[in-house]
């Protein structure tokens, strides 16, 4: 994975690229039912107010996961860390994956997520190691859904704001916590217009630089109506190829302390991004 920096209509905006990997690689409805009373909410509604639920959290650890395919060739990106609900920002240590044939692996990137830009060290070549690159989310064509091989926690239950057709699957078991499984499809730019104020730019972004508003998902709710799970599945065009991503983001110890200090001005990198 690469990325890379250009330019159009004079914003510079960074995108995530299978180049590098490739190269080497070659409405609501519900279910009835008895069950439907003891689900969060009494109703898939729940799943529209997920964003709201996790603002009352406060805060929590988050893992996540962003399988990208593309011409045949499939990767993993992983991420750990926290996120402060309150604050609108996170921490994550993110994990490209390994390079074919026993080549070294790439170091782990460290991403600061804030209301309106995104942080990142040991990304791109031709930046020092004690530098951070910064760029605004909302001059990404995906506001920031995908660029950072993570999506933002927060920005994935402002996504579900606009969820529709939604359907409950099943109660279940998911790391010794009883959640409920909803699966329906939620639309960017009605999202965008729907979600907290933080987070409309980002999402705008993405409604414009998106081929498809539609976006399916699975949402994992528990009984406080927290979102511990989400899955999201967008598609999009990137130098002439139709990417497939899937964005998970689990959520677990709700209300543990998470601290995030932006870096200061001095150790923000200016210069170009190499691919």
């Amino acid at each position: 994975m690469v990325v890379q920096q250009h330019r159009r209509r004079g914003v510079a905006f960074a995108v995530v690229t299978m180049a590098g990997v490739v190269a080497t690689t070659a409405g609501c409805s519900g279910s009835g039912g008895a069950a439907a009373d003891e689900r969060p909410g009494s109703d898939p509604a729940a799943v529209r107010r997920a964003a709201d639920a996790l603002l009352a959290a406060g805060s929590s650890k988050a893992s996540t996961s962003m399988e990208m395919a593309a011409g045949g060739t499939r990767v993993t990106i992983r991420g750990e860390g926290g996120y402060d609900f309150g604050k609108r920002m996170g921490r994550l240590r993110v994990v490209l994956p390994k390079e074919p044939a026993g080549a070294s692996e790439h170091r782990p990137i460290t991403e600061l997520l804030s209301p309106s830009a995104l942080y990142m060290k040991n990304r791109g070549a031709g930046v020092p190691a004690d530098k951070w690159v910064r760029v605004d989310s909302t001059t990404l064509e995906d506001g920031n859904l995908v660029t950072g091989g993570a999506t933002d926690p927060l920005t994935a239950a402002e996504l579900l704001r606009a969820a529709r057709n939604v359907t409950f699957v099943a109660e279940q078991d998911l790391a010794g916590t009883r959640v409920w499984h909803y699966k329906g499809v939620t639309d960017i730019g009605r999202a965008a217009k729907a979600a907290s104020e933080y987070a409309r730019g980002a999402l705008g972004a993405a409604a414009k630089g998106f081929g498809e508003d539609a976006v399916p998902f699975d949402a994992y709710l528990d009984d406080a109506g927290r979102l511990r799970k989400v899955r999201h599945r967008f598609s999009y065009v990137n130098q002439g190829r139709t990417v497939a991503v899937a964005s998970t983001t689990l959520l677990y110890a709700f209300g543990e302390r998470v601290a995030v200090t932006l870096p200061p001005q001095g150790d923000i990198f200016a210069g170009e991004i190499k691919s």
